[in-house]
């Protein structure tokens, strides 16, 4: 049991109380605390009776009642208050198993953890759980939950999760799916495997479930250089991608006329990869499945637009020198139109005496990975350095803060600095370039406010 109070939030309940650092929490109104999932749920009453015990072997059993809902205000030592539970798959298309040798440990590492699905949205398996797990999420309404099923064929499932456990999961959704459980599913579409006629298949399997599937994305699959060893497979390419496209949005718009929401949506990067326009806001809905991917890029543009009209109708003018933008392959042509429409806009309503809007948007090839990778967030500090070097940059660099990482204690010497996958900080990539570098958020307000403004805030 990891449920060992590291600190206490000042102010809070717990704040008051005669729980110290070093006490662990065992029991909540008699019930035993396993994990995060039984904290959360049996903290939840007003009134609760809290058995800790001390390092000195005591027992201490503390009365608290407050609202429904209330936080305590303990921190523990492990978010989970257990192990971190690691997926057994053996999946053809897993990403980590093409990462290259010699990166940090950390990144090799393979969770399938129920609980950080319904904490922090981690896209699961469900082969990982038994029998009395399945009765527990039941037990405690855990909901709703980001699976990654792929197919509901079992045979097809296993062999493309290598091993019978890939069928075996599918047993699991669909006890969830009869308990009442809301599930986000995610398909990683592989050419050859589970697209085409087989994804029209399991899209029909999902449709006939009912409301209980809230969501589902497409995202193709993500192949890098270093698959030595592994099965072969074959990218997306432009006419699979339109297909692909076609399919998924023909059963989306069956979901719209009968259930009034589209339910199947495509990643962002299929239609990047297809060539196609990006849908409109409206289209995807109440952005079910933003962090995977789904909808992020239209976000940013609606978001960068917003803010940009704001800002020319505020009569403002920027401040904003020379500055430059990485960004990957695939987002470049919409940063660059997001810029180049503002500096048009803008240069029409100032005197052609005033400071206009000057940059460059460059495209990162990744070499780390294999140019097959095209998103920004997978680029590494290295491919900057070495395209960028003798590059005019002028007074700053933007790029996108999913380009980062916080490092472990010891990396570098220091604790906790903003790294790239491989390891290089931000601070020795603006030493090579010579030039300040500024994080943007997935955010299109946070991008314009760096564009125009060197510092401060709009």
């Amino acid at each position: 049991m990891n449920a060992v109070v590291k600190s206490i939030v000042p102010g809070s309940l717990a704040a008051k109380t005669r729980i110290r650092q070093g006490d662990i929490l065992r029991k909540i109104n008699c019930h035993m605390i396993n994990d995060v999932l039984d904290y959360e749920y049996y903290s939840y009453d007003s009134h609760l009776l809290l058995e800790f015990a001390c390092p000195d072997g005591k027992v201490k059993l503390i009365n608290i009642r407050k609202p429904e809902g209330i936080d305590l205000g303990f921190e523990f030592e492990s978010f989970l208050l257990d192990e971190e539970r690691s997926c057994s798959n053996k999946c053809i298309f897993c990403f980590i198993d093409q990462l290259p040798e010699g990166m940090r440990e950390t990144l090799y590492y393979k969770d399938d953890d129920i609980r950080l699905s319904f904490f922090h949205g981690n896209y699961i398996t469900l082969t990982n759980l038994s029998d009395e797990d399945i009765k527990r999420i039941i037990k405690l309404r855990i909901s709703p939950i980001n699976v990654s099923i792929h197919t509901l064929n079992p045979k097809l499932r296993s062999y493309m999760m290598g091993g019978i456990q890939g069928g075996q999961g599918i047993n699991a959704f669909y006890k969830l799916i009869r308990a009442g459980i809301t599930l986000n599913c995610q398909i990683v579409c592989c050419p050859d495997i589970n697209d085409g006629r087989e994804l029209s298949k399991t899209i029909e399997k999902i449709i006939n479930l009912g409301p209980r599937i809230n969501s589902v994305s497409i995202v193709p699959v993500g192949l890098t250089k270093h698959r030595d060893g592994l099965m072969q497979l074959r990218p997306f390419d432009r006419m699979l991608a339109r297909k692909t496209i076609r399919r998924v949005e023909y059963y989306a718009k069956r979901c719209l006329k009968k259930r009034g929401l589209r339910v199947f949506f495509c990643a962002d990067e299929l239609y990047m990869i297809a060539g196609s326009m990006l849908p409109e806001n409206n289209h995807y809905e109440d952005y079910p499945q933003l962090e995977n991917g789904v909808g992020m890029m239209r976000l940013f543009i609606s978001e960068f637009e917003i803010a940009s009209e704001r800002f020319i109708k505020s009569g403002k003018r920027p401040q904003p020198g020379k500055f430059s933008i990485a960004t990957g392959p695939l987002a470049y042509k919409y940063i660059k139109n997001l810029l180049d429409t503002l500096k048009q806009k803008y240069d029409n309503i100032v005197d052609a005496r005033e400071l206009s809007i000057d940059y460059n948007v460059f495209s990162i090839k990744n070499n780390f990975f294999g140019e097959s990778v095209t998103v920004s967030g997978l680029i590494t500090g290295g491919d900057i350095a070495e395209q960028l070097q003798g590059k005019e940059l002028g007074e700053r660099l933007l790029i996108p803060e999913n380009m980062l990482r916080k490092s472990a204690v010891g990396i570098h010497g220091a604790t906790g600095d903003d790294v790239f996958l491989d390891d290089m900080t931000v601070s020795e990539l603006s030493k090579k370039l010579g030039v300040p570098i500024r994080a943007v958020k997935q955010d299109g307000a946070d991008l314009l406010n760096a564009v125009i403004y060197s510092e401060g805030q709009l």
